[in-house]
């Protein structure tokens, strides 16, 4: 990428999110889904709910904890080349983005209050233009609340196992400036790529960071550590906007 690329960055600034859209009960048949756009990035996520746990949880006979699990996956015409589907056994990468998500929703639970259940999320990127995994996890958060609503309206659960807003956003150093929200084009020739899972009290969930083309100071460290900061408040307005909606 040639220097100063950066600079056409006409849209936003560096350190703002792509315009984020989330529509809200975009699919009939799951308790919780949405359609995330995050710029020309498009992944719908569904929240489903099993009332059963994983056969490793039920051997125990006082478990009370429920669980979620998550599978991600890319739709064929969802890059500029067909993208092969995994019909002979799920890709490292696709492993690896499942349980950043999985991680992600879990650490926004409460088990206990979930109950004896699974939340199955599904994550499938219809569009893609960088920041797939990120978006799962802000979309999936919102379809995830949506389903649990959904329970306790119908009576099926006392209280929301909900106990944390959580959001991801990647940031990354582009011709040496931290830019927040990448799309491929900048992903793709960034020295440093980072993405960034938190909640709503400023903890972090997941922080993965790799020097794809150099080296990176803790001083850039911390400047892409807020910069994810503060793209991540951004999005949990987003998610707050979208549900907000849906009730209306």
């Amino acid at each position: 990428m040639e220097k100063g690329v950066h600079l056409t960055r006409e849209d936003r600034d560096d350190k703002e999110v792509r315009r984020t859209e989330i529509i809200t009960d975009y699919l009939k048949n799951p308790l919780g889904s949405v359609l995330i756009s995050c710029g020309d990035t498009k992944v719908i996520c569904t929240a489903m709910i099993e009332d059963s746990v994983p056969p490793w949880m039920a051997y125990d006979d006082d478990n009370n904890e429920g669980w979620l699990t998550s599978r991600y996956g890319m739709l064929p015409g969802s890059g500029d080349s067909r993208i092969q589907r995994e019909t002979r056994g799920v890709r490292g990468r696709t492993k690896e983005i499942q349980r950043i998500i999985g991680r992600s929703l879990r650490a926004a639970l409460d088990m206990e209050k979930l109950g004896p259940r699974t939340v199955w999320i599904d994550c499938d990127v219809i569009q893609a233009d960088g920041g797939t995994r990120t978006a799962s996890v802000t979309g999936a958060w919102v379809a995830l609340k949506l389903a649990l609503s959904k329970l306790i309206e119908a009576g099926d659960l006392d209280e929301d196992p909900i106990i944390k807003q959580v959001a991801a956003v990647s940031v990354g150093l582009v011709d040496g400036k931290v830019l927040t929200d990448l799309c491929y084009k900048e992903d793709s020739s960034a020295e440093v790529d980072m993405n960034v899972a938190m909640d709503i009290d400023g903890n972090y969930i997941e922080v993965q960071a790799t020097g794809e083309a150099g080296v990176f100071s803790r001083e850039q460290l911390d400047e892409m550590l807020d910069a994810a900061s503060e793209g991540i408040s951004q999005l949990l307005e987003v998610q707050n906007s979208a549900l907000e909606f849906s009730k209306d």
